[in-house]
């Protein structure tokens, strides 16, 4: 099957020798400057940041980083493009055509998940098994009975949809018949859930029970936030002052920012924890210090960490 080729290098803008930290640094401005919950014009922006979100699940990820360079870079964005024939084996999926009822041949394509049908067909889970038209023999006129093929594939849930829960609408293309399924998104819902629809893959034959959809979950990367568990993970900068004093900062949470005090002699990779302000139904805000060191100094600074110097008699090498 033929899709449109994304170059995921292009909507991250950054070179395909970029860094892995460069590659996250562009993701988390563009993220910021793209999430539905901040822009103006949430719908374009919400189709961006999910095309964001997509480029960073590849290039992100080390394996499918190097699996996605294999392509070459020849292509252009936009471009035709047929997955290579062994391709499915690294995707850990089965073909995503198969041998419908009566023997039709069938592709299945999806609609709302937040992927595209470019990463579906690389990276993506598609049908499970079922036995696609194949099965008992009805005794009345020998049709064959079958059970329809289970179809996966994959829906990225955004950190809000997980706290709060969502209704989804789906649309799944069997062949030339599409159907479009309200999908229930719990709150706390994981990374790697699967979320099964009863009676939504693909049809039985001779009368047989439909197959299930599946759809397993992939978190939206977060420009903020890591997540861990069911705990959200902010890294928060601190000045060194602000460290060693204590200070009162404001952080945010997915319901809006919050205070929270650090502790005096707070040090570097210490973390806080906020209560009840991760994903349900358990989850909390770790925050993790990060004390962050003036890279440029005025000169009356400068005269204040040098009398900071002669003065203190703290060694860190002690």
């Amino acid at each position: 099957m033929s899709v449109e080729y994304k170059d995921y290098y292009e909507s991250l803008g950054v070179s395909r020798t970029a860094s892995d930290e460069e590659i996250k640094k562009s993701f988390r401005k563009l993220a910021r400057q793209y999430h539905p919950d901040v822009a103006k014009d949430k719908k374009k922006a919400e189709e961006k940041f999910k095309e964001i979100n997509e480029a960073y699940e590849v290039l992100g990820d080390p394996a499918k980083r190097k699996k996605y360079d294999e392509l070459g870079a020849n292509w252009k964005s936009g471009a035709d493009f047929r997955p290579p024939p062994d391709w499915g084996q690294f995707a850990g999926r089965q073909n995503s055509r198969g041998r419908g009822p009566a023997g039709v041949d069938f592709e299945t394509h999806f609609g709302g998940t937040g992927f595209s049908d470019f990463f579906e067909q690389l990276f993506g889970s598609r049908m499970r098994g079922g036995t696609g038209g194949f099965g008992a023999t009805d005794s009345s006129d020998g049709e064959f009975v079958g059970r329809g093929r289970d179809v996966e594939g994959d829906i990225m849930v955004t950190l809000e949809e997980a706290a709060r829960g969502s209704i989804r609408p789906v649309s799944v293309q069997h062949g030339s018949r599409t159907e479009t399924h309200q999908v229930k998104i719990p709150a706390g819902v994981a990374e790697g859930q699967r979320l099964r629809i009863t009676g939504r893959g693909e049809h039985g034959s001779g009368g047989g029970a439909a197959g299930d959809l599946y759809l397993r979950v992939r978190l939206a990367k977060h420009p903020d936030f890591e997540v861990e568990d069911h705990h959200l993970i902010y890294e928060a900068e601190l000045a060194p002052w602000e460290a060693a004093l204590g200070a009162e900062i404001s952080v945010p949470t997915l319901a809006g920012r919050v205070n929270i005090r650090i502790p005096a002699g707070t040090q570097n990779g210490q973390k806080l924890r906020v209560r009840g302000r991760g994903l349900p139904p358990s989850g909390d805000l770790l925050v993790i210090a990060k004390i962050v060191v003036p890279s440029k100094l005025s000169e009356a600074e400068k005269k204040l960490w040098e009398q900071l110097r002669r003065e203190s008699t703290f060694n860190p090498r002690d």
